[in-house]
């Protein structure tokens, strides 16, 4: 991986909190890195942030606003600078209700001021964006799969408007200019500096002046906070390491309620949270959840190190010890306080300072109780699954379908050829799935003795295609169910036919016959590096379908003759909708996907023959003579179903499930 190092670094709105952090760092660590900082020290901004770095030969402040072009440019010049590191931002929603013209002006106009500087001097070798969570809007309640940097941008407030507005900025300079901008994401930021209109400094003051904690709506919304000093890591990581035209997420699966916080807070406090915590009027629009997927972040290196109770008690020391760092906030203190957003100071409208909490049950008997405010239920849940199924036109992918329906699960086929990079990535920014379900495939038309004069077909969908999907998937943080075959084994000493010794997922392909099984046994050994594939080894599928061509009974039941060994099979009928489920557990690794235990083909045809044709009639022959009328040799194993069947207990054997869901459905008298 290669490594960027810079010379001269501009951090915009370094005097402010998560900036601040990161400024310090840089400075501590670098010490050959040139830092300059431009900062107009709006109401949120503090230069005794910068206390740490003051005294280093390699830091500079500079007193100014972003959208001064005239400033910008010439301190790109004078300065030399060659990295940008953008965090200078009007960023609290509450405000954005009450003075949105102002976060359009500092967070659209001011980067695309600097921008346009960019282009201007041709200069710069890295223009690092600083966004937020809150560009992709409101997650799923229910949702396990967090929303990935590829994902749709819907925001729902002014703030996160105007922030994914520059967002688009950033992007169309990269694309139109070739400015080398990487984006990032975050989720919510705690610790030592933060002014307190923010939840957790805001919390912390009111407990320390012992007043009650006020919480938006019912306090149920679900947020993910990150300590500050790992964030600053986080962009230190992305400084050297962040590739080119890519976003990052920096965020955290640790959610909390906001309830949760300030029941935290109270406990660290020694406070009743019963009588000091009120509800009050929620925002015009408040968030429920947002829920990141940071895998992106992790593979560069970046872990979160700050446990939830490490980094709240060393906040809660710092405003200790700092009361007073901030001057008179007492307006920030106020559930809804509306800043007004003027040059040199802070200034708060208190029009709220004596309004009486609306949400307090008046019942004399419950005069300590505090009665939450119910969720708005005026928009449906969404549902918390969608799926991308690929292999629209083959046997699974239909069922798959099927299956989805019955379930009431959203499902859609993917139109991208699995070949076809960009078309999948398509697919997936216009679907925006949970999971994706790979049952594409190249398997022979009417059997694999067609790929043995198509291999290059045959390598296409199979090994590149199916390689492509993955490697999409990853990129986009989606777990991806993958239908494979286990038609890469055969008997042989250690596993011979009739020992009961089945092939385990840990066990090396020695089956090679056909070249649609070599290119199988490829594509299973390359995906082992995926570590968001979960790969289901079908063999001699069968279902309750016995007109379905595909159909293993179907193909035997036509056959002049036939050979009679023993094999593992997959009862789709039974299987399939545990596919689904083990989507829904976000099962991963190799997974033998047959019923516990082996069937011959005379015993199929047995069965076939006592509930379908009384009068059905079959010849067998030997390995030798089939080999005469087939091109390429076919695979003969046992597969060890144990895993498996942990895992769902209620799985039949292959002779039950072949008589529950195959042969019963379809017996005649």
């Amino acid at each position: 991986m290669a490594t960027y190092t810079p010379k001269n670094i501009l951090i915009t709105g370094a005097a402010g909190f998560i900036a601040s952090h990161v400024c310090n760092r840089l400075i501590r660590n670098y010490p050959d890195y040139k830092i300059v900082v431009l900062d107009k020290l709006d109401y949120c901004s503090n230069l005794k942030n910068l206390l740490p770095s003051k005294l280093s030969p390699n830091f500079k402040f500079v007193k100014g606003d972003i959208g001064s072009a005239d400033l910008v440019n010439y301190l790109l010049i004078t300065e030399s600078i060659d990295t940008i590191m953008h965090f200078a931002a009007q960023t609290h929603v509450d405000n954005s209700f009450g003075n949105s013209f102002e976060f359009t002006k500092n967070n659209i106009y001011g980067t695309h001021v600097l921008l346009e500087a960019c282009k201007v001097t041709g200069q710069i070798r890295r223009f690092i964006h600083v966004s937020t969570d809150e560009v992709y809007g409101e997650t799923d309640e229910d949702a396990v799969v967090g929303n990935h940097e590829a994902s749709q941008l819907l925001p729902t407030n002014p703030y996160s408007a105007t922030k994914a507005g520059a967002e688009m900025l950033v992007m169309a300079y990269g694309r139109s200019y070739g400015l080398p901008v990487i984006t990032t994401r975050g989720n919510n930021v705690y610790g030592p500096n933060q002014f307190p209109e923010k939840l957790i400094p805001k919390f912390l003051l009111l407990a320390m002046r012992g007043k009650v904690l006020p919480i938006h709506g019912d306090g149920s919304n679900v947020r993910s906070y990150l300590y500050c000093e790992d964030v600053a890591e986080a962009f230190e990581v992305i400084l050297h390491k962040g590739e080119v035209g890519h976003v990052y997420n920096i965020g955290t699966k640790k959610e909390r309620r906001v309830i949760d916080v300030a029941k935290d807070i109270c406990k660290i406090f020694g406070m009743d949270p019963d009588t000091n915590i009120k509800f009050v009027d929620n925002r015009p629009f408040n968030d429920q959840r947002y829920f990141l997927d940071d895998q992106k972040l992790k593979n560069l290196g970046w872990s979160e190190r700050t446990a939830w109770e490490e980094g709240l008690r060393k906040t809660m020391e710092w405003y200790n010890q700092n009361p007073d760092w901030w001057g008179d906030v007492s307006g920030a203190l106020l559930p809804h306080p509306r800043m007004l957003m003027m040059p040199g100071g802070r200034h708060f409208d208190g029009s709220e300072e004596n309004k009486s909490p609306t949400h307090v049950s008046s019942n004399s008997n419950q005069s300590k109780m505090v009665v939450p405010v119910s969720r708005s239920s005026g928009s449906p849940r969404k549902p918390p699954y969608k799926f991308l199924i690929f292999g629209r036109t083959g046997w699974i992918g239909g069922l798959l379908g099927k299956l989805c329906e019955k379930q009431g699960i959203p499902y859609e086929y993917g139109r991208g050829r699995l070949e076809d990079r960009s078309s999948l990535i398509a697919d997936i920014q216009n679907v925006k799935p949970t999971h994706i379900f790979n049952a594409a495939g190249v398997t022979g038309r009417p059997n694999v003795d067609w790929c043995e004069s198509h291999k290059t077909e045959t390598i296409r969908t199979n090994v590149a295609g199916t390689l492509t999907l993955a490697d999409v998937c990853r990129e986009h943080g989606l777990l991806m169910i993958n239908y494979a075959t286990g038609c890469i084994f055969e008997y042989d000493a250690t596993h011979p036919e009739g020992s009961g010794i089945g092939f385990k997922e840990e066990n090396t392909p020695n089956f090679t016959g056909s070249f649609y099984s070599k290119t199988k046994a490829m594509v299973e050994e390359l995906l082992k590096e995926y570590d968001n594939v979960c790969t289901l080894r079908v063999r001699m599928p069968i279902s309750s379908d016995l007109n379905n061509p595909r159909n293993f009974i179907t193909k035997i039941s036509r056959y002049n003759k036939v050979v009679n060994i023993p094999n593992s099979m997959t009862i789709l009928d039974e299987l399939l909708p545990i596919s689904i489920e083990m989507a829904k557990r976000n099962l991963k690794g190799i997974w033998n996907f047959t019923n516990p235990g082996v069937v011959s083909h005379n015993e199929i045809l047995e069965m076939y023959k006592s509930y379908i044709d009384s009068n059905f009639k079959w010849a067998n022959f030997t390995l030798e003579e089939q080999a005469k009328v087939i091109v390429a040799p076919r695979s003969n194993n046992e597969m060890d179903a144990t895993k498996l069947k942990t895992e769902f207990p209620e799985l039949l054997s292959i002779k039950e499930s072949l008589i529950k869901y195959v042969f019963e459905p379809n017996k005649r008298t």
